[in-house]
């Protein structure tokens, strides 16, 4: 059985989606909504998680977790640990990611604790490094906070929540200049000025960016900081496996997180008063993405399974134009792991574009269409667009005389891990800034240059609610024997993993497939069914595989989990996209192709009837309950 309702406030209402293994089906509107048995008709975005799935907390006393810890304070913790087992680390906060988001809110929360930043490969791999367009903020006379909202609001086709897009756009310019302050390098004009560029769906010029590599320059800003403080712990190549929570009445708590350090093939621990989740996307569920290797969805995975609310994840963005390969003069000897972008300074906005492109691909049986700006003088273009004119010129293509090959690629998730104003979940202790967090700035489509705004904003608006949770809580030195420990399986032996491996990566190219084919541009109500029928049995045919082997439920390896996380947030795509009967921003469907302003709500995915009979839904561990 499956029902989507929806409620709240007269200034914002909420489809809340109660997906069970056949997705979320149909949506009615209530004046009011019952959750856990009380009923609340005040909800709005920005104070729902405080109001809503918090409000309950009045009741109950403080965890007996709290009464027995010891507080570790704020001494430096080394990178081995405080105790001699170097499996297990305590630190103040948690850090998971490092991109903008969790490195700038880690540098902020290092002056009152000590930080663990942990990062699945470099830290320098995320989703910041290839952004190229820059950031978007109100820096020019001519332009206004009320300018920015409009263009946010128009582009999110109003389903941007008001209150967070006044805060982002009121607040992006101070978080600007605070990246100038710490060296972050920007393009100026001749008149000494920061060069404002303007991009698709902006009214004004205010695109603050270094070149085309923006992204790149704020993570080495940022990074350099990093390392230079000596309370922050850098850990790369840690592959976050699972939240460590625990349920004290109504409430879920978090209290760190679980690792694989990739290298060695070591679970790590990592036990922390705050754990901040910043890890980015899940473009990874396509066959073609833009995202980084690492964007499987692992953070929206993992809180979904720690029971965090998760919001509007029917829409993807897909970028429009990303650089076709098969079109080069010529191909890459070995293929892309990401697509390149093609940046939307280039061109129009992403939804209508995209939606055209995929309308002509259809109709031409074509691989790609050709985006031509060589009618714009070479100067420009080469001083505007370096790092692209230079990756096209190596396939041979001179983008200042021929036309670019594009094709749309999966490129940002504007759904994710629901978030108040201050990146607070409905789990305490957790909190949630950039592309894994769902804040509802982007609404049903997300404006250019917006992203990195949001990250910068709501990392720093996380760090005084993060400090006081840091100083009201303390850390048990044996909390990290509260829950079993994941086993890496050397047991299997080689030929049995590397079976593993194959039926995992054939998995994997299998769900892109069927993602791409059915929950891709243009939608339908059957195409989405057909592809939750298939997923759900790709998936079951995927771990009977792996059970019958040998696999064991705990056991853990870097593909096989990033396999978990990327059917977890494919399912929940689909749910989200079944439970929307209308075509709004990203999601677009044939079978309801107009906007009905009775269903202008985001769409909620709560826990409490998730059905979590797959490998991919449940946490390893079984659940601590004081």
């Amino acid at each position: 059985m499956t029902t989507s309702i929806a409620g709240g406030s007269s200034n914002l209402h909420y489809r809340l989606s109660f997906c069970q293994a056949k997705g979320c089906r149909q949506s009615s509107r209530i004046s009011s909504l019952t959750f856990n048995g009380c009923l609340r008709n005040d909800i709005s975005w920005s104070d729902g998680l405080s109001k809503l799935l918090k409000f309950q907390r009045h009741k109950f006393s403080r965890s007996t977790i709290s009464k027995n810890w010891k507080p570790l304070g704020t001494r430096k913790v080394s990178v081995s640990s405080c105790l001699r087992d170097s499996t297990v680390k305590y630190f103040d906060f948690a850090v998971i990611g490092s991109g903008v988001a969790g490195l700038r809110y880690a540098l902020e929360v290092a002056k009152y604790g000590t930080v663990a930043v942990i990062t699945k490969a470099e830290p320098h791999e995320s989703n910041t490094n290839y952004a190229q367009g820059g950031v978007s903020a109100v820096l020019s006379p001519s332009d206004s906070v009320e300018s920015h909202m409009q263009d946010t609001m128009v582009a999110g086709a109003y389903l941007c929540d008001e209150e967070t897009v006044r805060v982002v756009c009121t607040e992006g310019p101070d978080r600007i200049r605070e990246l100038i302050a710490m060296g972050a390098m920007f393009d100026h004009g001749e008149d000494g000025n920061l060069h404002l560029a303007r991009e698709g769906g902006h009214s004004h010029h205010r695109i603050v960016h270094a070149a085309d590599m923006t992204g790149r320059e704020i993570e080495r800003a940022l990074l350099e900081a990093v390392v230079n403080d000596p309370n922050i712990s850098v850990f790369e190549h840690h592959f976050a496996i699972d939240l460590l929570t625990s349920q004290d009445g109504p409430d879920m708590v978090c209290h760190g997180v679980d690792t694989l350090n990739t290298e060695t093939q070591q679970v790590v621990r990592f036990i922390s008063k705050v754990t901040l989740l910043a890890s980015g996307g899940a473009g990874h569920i396509y066959p073609s993405t833009t995202n980084p290797q690492v964007a499987t969805g692992d953070g929206m995975a993992m809180a979904h399974r720690a029971q965090a609310v998760i919001s509007n994840m029917e829409f993807v963005q897909f970028h429009p134009t990303a650089l076709a390969d098969e079109g080069l003069p010529i191909k890459p000897i070995i293929a892309r792991e990401n697509a390149f972008l093609i940046t939307e300074a280039v061109r129009a906005p992403r939804d209508v574009v995209a939606r055209s492109i995929d309308d002509q691909l259809k109709k031409r049986c074509e691989k790609y269409v050709l985006l031509d700006i060589s009618h714009k003088p070479r100067e420009k273009i080469l001083s505007h667009f370096p790092n692209i004119a230079a990756e096209c010129l190596h396939y041979g293509l001179d983008i200042t005389r021929q036309p670019i090959p594009v094709v749309p690629a999966a490129h940002y998730m504007c759904g994710g891990v629901r978030a108040g104003l201050q990146g607070e979940t409905n789990v305490q202790g957790l909190y949630v800034a950039g592309e894994v967090a769902c804040t509802g700035l982007h609404g049903a489509n997300r404006l250019a240059s917006n992203s990195l705004l949001e990250a910068l904003v709501f990392a720093r608006r996380a760090v005084q609610p993060s400090i006081d949770h840091m100083k009201s809580s303390s850390l048990d030195l044996s909390a990290s024997n509260w829950w079993a420990r994941p086993v890496v399986p050397h047991s299997l032996g080689s030929n049995v993993m590397d079976d593993v491996l194959r039926k995992t990566r054939e998995v994997r190219k299998e769900l892109q497939a069927i993602m791409w084919k059915y929950v891709g541009i243009v939608r339908s109500t059957t195409r989405l069914e057909t592809a939750e029928v298939e997923i759900n049995e790709l998936e079951a045919q995927w771990e009977k595989c792996l059970f019958e082997k040998g696999w064991e439920q705990t056991m853990v390896g870097l593909e096989a989990c990033e396999m978990r996380n990327l059917f977890c947030c494919a399912k929940l795509v689909v749910s989200s996209a079944l439970a929307r009967h209308e075509s709004r921003g990203l999601h677009y469907t044939i079978d309801f192709p107009h906007l009905e302003e009775s269903k202008r709500l985001p769409t909620v995915i709560l826990p409490s009837l998730v059905n979590n009979n797959t490998w991919s839904s449940r946490q390893l561990h079984k659940q601590v309950i004081f």
